[in-house]
């Protein structure tokens, strides 16, 4: 696997009688990119739930692609290794702050979501917790409510970690063929920010999705049995309904089916329109890892041609 460009990857053949593969991205990254490098390229959108829209960015690849990295950091990060959702955090709170001297007041609140075997769970919540339901708004079909779910107001920058470090002990891992801890659930981070101005009388209301996808696997590579079999198995259905929803997109044929599984079920404000989506495809660079590699890319390069509207500020008059 090479980068000859800077948005460019290739697959090099494997057999004198093959070509290479080329796929075509906004950016490619090398496996020397820090976080901060990779954070540049999302910032802008990042800044974007300040001004009221919806954001949702994904991370999409097989299993130990480093997806739970990208969005999370290590277990302990620091400065260099913290991930999208703390630094996310950190550059709206910067921003809430400069925005203070035009007049503007802040709310913040955010809930963990996991995707188990086709169930909902909160990753923020005790094991008595009544199951979180989902159902559609009464708005324009992209206006998704979350019941019995947990929110927590985030007062200060540093108060993510002890979030993250609940939703990582109570979200579904185990060790596999292919990953000594691997994540056998889909998880969605989202973040509200309710921003009202009383000297304009204005108010909007955004909203920042991280999600991190499970990881596709081949059942033979990861060598799954009992309860990993039947992860695994969910898992895969799940990203192959995605994939489902997205060739739907891409074709405007009309139906798109978002009610087959939970996991697109819940993505489907960050996929209807409403929302500015962005997803990272995370790939390992392993040679026995090509089939996943590839299998990705091709994933990555039908998400490219997915054109999902212009985006909407969330936006009303404030009533004091």
């Amino acid at each position: 696997m090479t980068i000859p460009a800077a948005n460019t990857i290739e697959i090099e053949p494997t057999k004198p009688t093959e070509k290479a593969l080329s796929f075509e991205f906004n950016a490619v990254f090398d496996s020397q990119a820090g976080q901060d490098v990779v954070f540049d390229e999302i910032s802008q959108l990042v800044q974007s739930v300040c001004d009221g829209f919806n954001v949702s960015i994904f991370a999409y690849g097989q299993t130990g692609s480093g997806k739970t990295h990208t969005m999370q950091g290590p277990e302990v990060p620091d400065v260099e290794t913290e991930g999208m959702i703390s630094r996310s955090i950190s550059q709206i709170f910067a921003s809430m702050h400069n925005l203070q001297m035009f007049g503007w007041k802040h709310e913040m609140t955010a809930m963990f979501l996991e995707i188990y075997n086709d169930n909902i769970r909160d990753l923020l919540a005790d094991k008595k917790a009544e199951q979180v339901q989902l159902r559609m708004g009464a708005g324009d079909g992209c206006d998704l409510v979350v019941s019995n779910a947990k929110t927590f107001t985030i007062e200060q920058a540093s108060d993510i970690f002890s979030l993250l470090a609940t939703a990582n002990r109570n979200r579904a891992v185990a060790e596999t063929k292919c990953n000594s801890r691997s994540s056998r659930s889909h998880s969605v981070f989202t973040l509200r920010l309710t921003s009202t101005n009383d000297r304009t009388d204005e108010s909007h209301q955004g909203t920042l999705n991280l999600i991190d996808l499970a990881g596709s696997e081949r059942l033979s590579s990861s060598e799954s049995a009992g309860d990993r079999q039947k992860e695994a198995i969910h898992i895969n259905t799940s990203l192959s309904m995605l994939a489902r929803v997205i060739r739907a997109l891409v074709e405007k044929g009309g139906h798109v089916p978002y009610r087959d599984c939970k996991l697109t079920q819940l993505l489907q404000p960050s996929l209807s329109g409403s929302s500015k989506t962005l997803m990272f495809l995370n790939t390992s660079p392993r040679a026995d890892h090509v089939v996943e590699t590839i299998n990705s890319l091709r994933f990555g390069a039908q998400i490219a041609q997915c054109h999902l509207g212009v985006a909407k500020r969330n936006r009303a008059k404030y009533d004091k």
